[in-house]
This record gives structure tokens, C-alpha cells and sequence, in this order.
């Protein structure tokens, strides 16, 4: 899916700054509690960490921009309860007013609708019985697609050429894991690719590094 959150390689969002040296974990007290809130819906919902990504990047402009990190985390839970229906969609608004003194009446609680999903195994990583596809030194490209769903392959790399620099540890496909369709572990493998073929020969020169699922790449004639 194409949205706000593949913002890799666009342009207009001014310079990337370096993470400070005393920058705190939450700045604010609320953002820590976003945070603790958004780790309980996830199990509260049924959802998982690839379910919580595809919530953030179904968010419009304001829901993923504008309320900053944790405001984008804490937007991307609520999305989360009312996709398991543990919440109206109007609920949210309604308890906000209420809050500020405006007495209004809250929607019904809904049936809770989560869904049927249980992982093989505790986080990511899975063994897979295939020898992987692609050699470390190999080039290879970034398949051209745009997949209606989740996916974790940026649009900055679709269509372009690479070399594989390490062979990581299989783990779950997120493109299937977000929709709750299998988790088909997959080889997943470090690419680089030179900025000029990513964004052209004015670019600055430097190396991209991204790590890829097998099923994103394909064999360079």
C-alpha cells in the first residue's frame, strides 16, 4: 500500500536531524503511556506487530504527521480497536467531548470481532527448508509492484538494481502476516544499492542498505 508512511527518497520534508545525545525515551508523560496503551491493544485486538504497521500507514496526513511519533502510535491503536470492532468507530470522538464537558451520549459497545490468529512460534524469525534464492555478491532488483496491502519493500527501491551484502535470518512474511493470511517465513537478505540508482546520476553518492523478504526481489539477467 502506498501511503503517507513510505516516505523514504520523497522530497519536501525539509533536512534529517541527528538523534540527540540526551533525548529521552518520552519526552512527555503522555507518549509513554501512548505507548503502553498501543502494546495493549495490540493483544486486546487480536492484532500483531505487521497489523499495527499497516494501521500507521492507513492514517491520513494529519493522523501520521501531525500528532508526532507517539501520537502516530496512539492513532494507529485506536484504528486497531475499532478494526476488532472493541470499539465504535464515534466512540473515540465521543469519550474526547465528554472530557471536555460536552455531555454527549457514547456509542454502543460493538460484538468484538478479532481475528482468528495464532503465530507458530514468539516473534519473527523462523527456520525455512529452502536454500535461499539469491548468493551474497549477487545483483539483483526490487520487483516493480504495488500490493493493494501491507508491505515492508519502499517504493524508493521498486524497479531498481542492487547487490546482496548478507544473507539474514528467515523470519515472517509481514505482507501476509499484517492480513492474517500465514506468516510464510522467507529468506530475508541485506541490499545495497547505490543512491545515483536509486534517485538518479545528480544524487549524492552514498549507500542504501535495505533488508528485503525473497519474494521482493528477482535475478538480474
Amino acid at each position: 500500500m502506498d501511503r503517507i508512511a513510505d516516505m523514504g527518497g520523497t522530497e519536501g520534508w525539509g533536512p534529517a536531524h541527528p538523534p540527540r545525545g540526551d533525548e529521552p525515551v518520552f519526552e512527555k508523560p503522555w507518549q509513554g503511556r501512548a505507548f503502553a496503551l498501543t502494546m495493549l491493544s495490540i493483544g486486546v485486538s487480536g492484532r500483531n506487530a505487521d497489523a499495527f504497521r499497516h494501521a500507521q500507514e492507513r492514517l491520513d496526513r494529519a493522523g501520521y504527521l501531525d500528532d508526532g511519533y507517539f501520537g502516530r502510535w496512539l492513532n494507529a491503536a485506536e484504528l486497531m480497536l475499532t478494526d476488532s470492532a472493541i470499539l465504535a468507530p464515534a466512540a473515540i470522538d465521543a469519550r474526547a467531548r465528554n472530557l471536555r464537558g460536552e455531555h454527549v451520549d457514547e456509542p454502543p459497545v460493538p460484538e468484538p470481532a478479532r481475528p482468528r490468529y495464532a503465530p507458530t512460534a514468539g516473534g519473527s524469525l523462523r527456520a525455512v527448508d529452502t536454500a535461499p534464492a539469491f548468493a551474497i555478491g549477487e545483483r539483483v532488483r526490487a520487483r516493480d509492484m504495488s500490493p493493494p496491502g501491507h508491505t515492508r519493500l519502499p517504493g524508493y527501491a521498486r524497479g531498481h538494481t542492487g547487490v546482496v551484502e548478507l544473507i539474514q535470518p528467515a523470519a515472517v512474511l509481514p505482507d501476509t502476516n499484517a492480513h492474517f493470511q500465514g506468516e510464510n517465513p522467507q529468506h530475508v537478505y541485506s541490499v545495497r544499492f547505490d543512491s545515483r540508482e536509486l534517485w538518479g546520476a545528480d544524487a549524492e553518492p552514498f549507500a542504501v542498505t535495505a533488508e528485503l523478504f525473497e519474494t521482493y526481489l528477482e535475478k538480474v539477467s
